[in-house]
């Protein structure tokens, strides 16, 4: 019998007024995610700095391996994800596009189907995150030990891909004292946010024959 792949994502069917009550919503959403992480990669790589929040509801996504429902896994506002949110905007035509930030983004969605059908590596990606929760638990989400853990679990997963996001920046940003660590992290967000995605039904060909869904579900979420 086939394997099936660890769920790294939960999420809930519960019912509630107060959550996105639509497919298309929530996939907007966990799309949103990607393309917050795929924003805030190019900004470090760029400036080696990055908007508290967005950073902070990133990894909180990451490091949180059984969340209570669908909206915890941003912190319950779509404005956590406001970064991806506006990406998304330019992705539909309503504004100007990042190029370099939509390279991320598709690229993290393409990792991410090739870890969706390695079991093994899924398995063993799900294991060290619930261990680095334990450290987030301990030391704090966003502290430097936990953060060094996501670069290092991207590093022995998703980079022995023979595909590979190229990062481009400042040279001399890229390589100075834990930036290589939180790119990483970024990153391992984005594959976190895209298995989110394709569990809630997302799909690449919707991008190209359903935007009219999407744009609708951005109108909801606004």
């Amino acid at each position: 019998m086939e394997k099936k792949p660890r769920r790294l994502l939960h999420e809930s069917d519960d019912p509630d007024s107060s959550r996105p009550d639509s497919p298309a919503a929530r996939q907007a959403l966990a799309l949103a995610g990607v393309f917050q992480a795929a924003s805030l990669v190019d900004e470090l790589a760029r400036t080696g700095q990055v908007d508290p929040r967005a950073w902070e509801t990133l990894i909180e996504a990451t490091v949180d391996t059984n969340p209570e429902s669908f909206e915890a896994i941003y912190g319950g506002h779509p404005n956590n994800l406001r970064r991806g949110l506006d990406t998304l905007e330019a992705l539909v035509g309503r504004k100007q596009a990042n190029p370099v930030v939509l390279r991320y983004g598709f690229s993290l969605l393409l990792l991410m189907n090739k870890l969706r059908t390695n079991s093994d590596m899924m398995d063993s990606l799900g294991q060290q995150l619930i261990r680095i929760q334990g450290q987030a638990e301990h030391f704090g989400t966003t502290h430097e030990n936990v953060i060094a853990s996501l670069g290092e679990a991207y590093q022995e997963t998703i980079s022995t891909f023979k595909t590979r996001i190229v990062v481009q920046g400042d040279p001399s940003l890229l390589q100075s004292r834990m930036m290589p660590e939180r790119v990483r992290a970024c990153l391992m967000a984005g594959i976190r946010f895209g298995l989110l995605w394709h569990q809630q039904g997302g799909r690449r060909w919707k991008l190209v024959f359903q935007r009219k869904a999407l744009r609708r579900a951005l109108d909801s979420l606004s």
